[in-house]
C-alpha cells in the first residue's frame, strides 16, 4: 500500500506524544514493506526557521534538501516533507496528487481539519482518522468547539480509530461514528533501560499548563520546598505559566527532548496531573517502561495507560472552556479548584519510603513490559488493508496517461511549476464577480490575511467594488499564498489584462495599499493602461521603506496578538478561535510579504492618489501619510476618519460616503 500521513504538526523531531506516536506508526508500516510518505509542518514558518531546521537535521546525521519552502528527507524508510515556508494545505494537496496514496491518515493534531478536508478530496484514496484527543474532536462534553460541519467530515472518513478504548467509546457515544480501538501508539524498539531510582534528581512534569494540571504541580512544589522539581515546557505552556514556574526556587526548567531516556534518567517521580480528558498519555507508558513511578490523574484514558499500576489519583476535571484560544492556541479552560491532599500523601510516601518506591517501580515496569511485548502494528495494518480493499471511485485519468510526478522534474522545473500553478488561475478566480460589475470598476486589495469578505456590501453603497481573492484564502485555500511582492504583482498583472480596456481604479487597505501601488507601477512599466486613481487606506507611503531592513518573522501568537490590539479589528473574527487559526497561513504569508517588501525608486504615477487614515491609528504618523504625495505627478488628497487602523469597519457608513464622493471625480 501507499500510505500518506497528513500531520498539521511537527513530525521529526517531535516532543508531543501524539506526534511521536504518528512517527512510530509510519515507521512500523514502512518496515512492513509499505510505501510511506508524510506531509507535516514546522512549529513556526519562515526562511530562518527553515535554515535552523536543516542545521538541526544535519546535526542528527540526516541529509535533507530544501526547495520552495519545503524540507524533504527520509527517515527509517519514510519519505518526509516538512513544510517550512509554504501553505501546508496546498502543498499536501499537490503531494497527494503526485503520490496517489491508497490510504491517507489524518488525526486530531489538526483540530480545524484543514488537512482532513483536503484529504477527503483526494481521488481514489481512503481516509482513516486517528482520534488521539477528545478535546480536538468536534462533539461531546470533552470538546472545546463543537461543530456539525467538522463532525460530518469525520463521518466521511472510511474508518475512525481511537488511541484508547476511552476515546473509541467516546466517539461512538457522542457522534454515532463506529470508531474502533487499535494500538496506534507504538513504542520505540527495546530494550528499555531501568531508570527508576529514588536517588534521581527531580519530581518531573512535562508540558505544565492549565489543562495538564499545572496548579497541582505548583501546589506540590510549594508543599515540598526541600524537594527538587523539574518542568519541561511544551506546546501548552504560556508566558504566565513560565513566570509561575520561575518564581519557585525548587523548580528547574528543562529543555524538551525527543529522546525520552535523557529526561527519565533524571526523574525520580513523574507527575501527570491532567485536568482534561487525556486520550491515553504516552508519557505514562514511557516512564513505566523504564521503571519510573508515575502519579497520574483519574481522567479520560489515563487509567488504561496505567494498566492497574498504583497511584491513579482524583482531580476535579475541567468541564467548561471559553470560546477563545490562549497565546499557545489552546482552548482557555475554566479550571476548578483542586484538592492536593491525596497527591501530597502519595508523593510523600514515594519520596520517603525507598522500599515502597522500588515496589512501585518494579510493578510499573513489569506491567509496561508485558504490554509492550504484545504491541504490534499488525492490527492497524489489517484495518488499512480492509479499508483499501473496499470498492472506490476509479482513479484513471482521461486518455489513460499518468500525470508525471513533480519529483521526476529537475529542481529548476519544479520551481517553475510551482509558480505557474499559482499564475494559471483564470481572472475570475482573482476577481470573482468582476464581470457582473459594469465599468468603471474599483479593484480592491485587502489587509494582511484578508479576503473578499473585507469589501462585502460595498456595491450597495454605490461603490463598484471588485475585490481580489488572493491564493491561500476562501475558495483558493488549496493554493499556496505568495510571500514575496514581485511574484504576486506579476501574477496580478496577468490577471488584470482582460479588464484594462475600460476605466478602472485601485483601492488598497494596509498591506493592500502597497500591493495596489506596486501593481499600478508594474502595469506602467509594461506599457498597459493604468488606473484612473489610486485610493490608499491605513498605510504608510512605500517611500518610507527606502532603506528598510526586514525584521525577524513573528511567532503566530504575536501575529494574533497584534490583530487583537489593532483598534477596529472585527469582533466576529476575534471571537472565533477556529476562524482565527484557519486564517493563520494567509496571515503569516502576507506578513512575510509585507515584512520583506522593499521600496525601489521609480517614476511617480501619473494618476492621482487619495489617502485615508484613522485619526487614532498610532501606527501611522502624519508624515507617513503625506509622503504618498511623492508617488504621483497628479493631485494628492488626505482624509481622516474617527477610529483606529480598521476605521473602514468601525466607521463604515461615513467612510464609504467619503470614498463614493472621491470616486465621482472620475466617473
Amino acid at each position: 500500500m501507499r500510505i500518506l500521513l497528513a500531520q498539521n504538526a511537527p513530525y521529526y523531531p517531535a516532543h508531543g506524544g501524539g506526534d511521536k506516536s504518528n512517527r512510530l506508526l509510519m515507521e512500523a508500516l514502512a518496515t512492513r514493506g509499505h510505501g510511506c510518505r508524510v506531509v507535516a509542518r514546522l512549529p513556526a514558518f519562515g526562511e530562518r526557521e527553515e535554515r535552523e531546521y536543516l542545521e538541526q537535521l544535519s546535526g542528527r546525521g540526516i541529509g535533507a534538501r530544501a526547495e520552495c519552502g519545503v524540507v524533504a528527507f527520509e527517515r527509517a524508510g519514510v519519505e518526509v516533507r516538512m513544510v517550512a515556508n509554504a501553505n501546508p494545505r496546498s502543498y499536501f494537496a499537490a503531494e497527494a496528487e503526485a503520490f496517489r496514496p491508497d490510504a491517507i491518515l489524518a488525526s486530531t493534531d489538526d483540530p480545524a481539519q484543514l488537512l482532513l478536508e483536503a484529504a477527503l478530496r483526494v481521488e481514489g484514496a481512503r481516509v482513516v482518522y486517528l482520534a488521539r484527543a477528545t478535546l480536538a474532536v468536534p462533539f461531546g462534553p470533552d470538546c472545546a468547539f463543537p461543530s456539525e460541519a467538522r463532525t460530518a467530515r469525520m463521518r466521511a472518513a472510511a474508518a475512525v480509530v481511537g488511541v484508547s478504548q476511552y476515546v473509541a467509546d467516546y466517539v461512538r457515544r457522542h457522534s454515532g461514528i463506529e470508531a474502533v480501538h487499535l494500538p496506534i501508539s507504538l513504542m520505540e524498539p527495546g530494550p528499555w533501560p531501568d531508570l527508576g531510582n529514588p536517588a534521581n534528581e527531580f519530581v518531573t512534569m512535562v508540558n505544565p499548563c492549565a489543562v495538564k494540571g499545572i496548579d497541582i504541580f505548583l501546589a506540590l512544589a510549594d508543599a515540598f520546598p526541600e524537594v527538587a522539581f523539574a518542568a519541561v515546557p511544551l506546546w501548552g505552556t504560556t508566558a504566565r505559566d513560565r513566570a509561575a514556574l520561575a518564581a519557585r526556587v525548587n523548580i528547574a526548567l528543562l529543555d524538551p527532548v525527543d529522546r525520552i531516556d535523557a529526561l527519565l534518567a533524571r526523574t525520580r517521580v513523574l507527575l501527570v496531573p491532567s485536568l482534561w480528558a487525556e486520550a491515553r498519555s504516552r508519557m505514562v507508558v514511557e516512564a513505566m517502561l523504564r521503571g519510573v513511578p508515575v502519579m497520574a490523574s483519574r481522567v479520560g484514558g489515563i487509567p488504561e495507560a496505567k494498566m492497574e499500576a498504583p497511584y491513579v489519583l482524583p482531580v476535579e476535571p475541567i468541564v467548561r472552556y471559553q470560546a477563545r484560544l490562549d497565546e499557545r492556541m489552546v482552548p482557555v479552560a475554566e479550571v476548578p479548584r483542586q484538592e492536593i491532599g491525596p497527591w501530597a500523601a502519595a508523593l510523600s510516601r514515594l519520596l520517603g519510603d525507598k522500599v515502597h518506591y522500588r515496589e512501585i517501580a518494579r510493578a510499573s515496569r513489569a506491567a509496561a513490559l508485558d504490554y509492550a511485548a504484545h504491541l504490534s502494528v499488525e492490527p492497524f495494518e489489517r484495518l488499512l488493508e480492509e479499508v483499501v480493499a473496499r470498492p472506490r471511485p476509479a482513479t484513471a485519468r482521461p486518455g489513460g496517461a499518468a500525470r508525471p510526478s513533480p519529483e521526476s522534474l529537475s529542481p529548476g522545473k519544479r520551481r517553475l511549476l510551482a509558480i505557474r500553478l499559482r499564475q494559471r488561475a483564470p481572472a475570475a478566480a482573482w476577481f470573482p464577480g468582476a464581470e457582473s460589475v459594469a465599468a468603471p470598476r474599483l479593484f480592491c486589495f485587502p489587509h494582511a490575511g484578508g479576503g473578499t469578505a473585507a469589501f462585502a456590501g460595498w456595491r450597495s453603497a454605490r461603490i463598484p467594488a471588485c475585490p481580489v481573492r488572493l491564493p491561500g484564502r476562501e475558495s483558493r485555500m488549496a493554493e499556496a499564498p505568495f510571500a514575496r511582492m514581485g511574484p504576486l504583482v506579476e501574477a496580478l498583472a496577468g490577471a488584470m489584462e482582460g479588464y484594462l480596456a475600460e476605466p478602472y481604479a485601485f483601492f488598497g487597505h494596509s498591506m493592500g495599499a502597497s500591493v495596489a501601488f506596486e501593481l499600478a507601477r508594474a502595469l506602467g512599466r509594461l506599457g498597459l493602461p493604468g488606473p484612473a486613481a489610486l485610493f490608499v487606506s491605513g498605510a504608510r507611503a512605500p517611500w518610507c521603506r527606502r532603506d528598510w531592513v526586514p525584521s525577524p518573522a513573528p511567532a503566530d501568537e504575536e501575529l494574533i496578538e497584534e490583530l487583537r490590539h489593532l483598534e477596529g479589528t472585527p469582533a466576529e473574527l476575534l471571537e472565533d478561535p477556529l476562524a482565527m487559526r484557519a486564517m493563520l497561513p494567509a496571515l503569516r504569508a502576507d506578513a512575510a510579504l509585507y515584512r520583506n517588501y522593499t521600496y525601489s525608486e521609480g517614476a511617480p504615477l501619473a494618476c492621482p492618489i487619495h489617502a485615508y487614515a484613522g485619526e487614532s491609528d498610532g501606527r501611522i504618523a502624519g508624515e507617513h501619510l503625506e509622503a504618498w504625495a511623492h508617488e504621483t505627478t497628479g493631485i494628492f488628497t488626505l482624509r481622516r476618519f474617527p477610529g483606529g487602523h480598521f476605521f473602514l469597519y468601525a466607521r463604515r457608513e461615513e467612510f464609504l460616503q467619503g470614498l463614493a464622493a472621491d470616486l465621482e471625480l472620475y466617473w
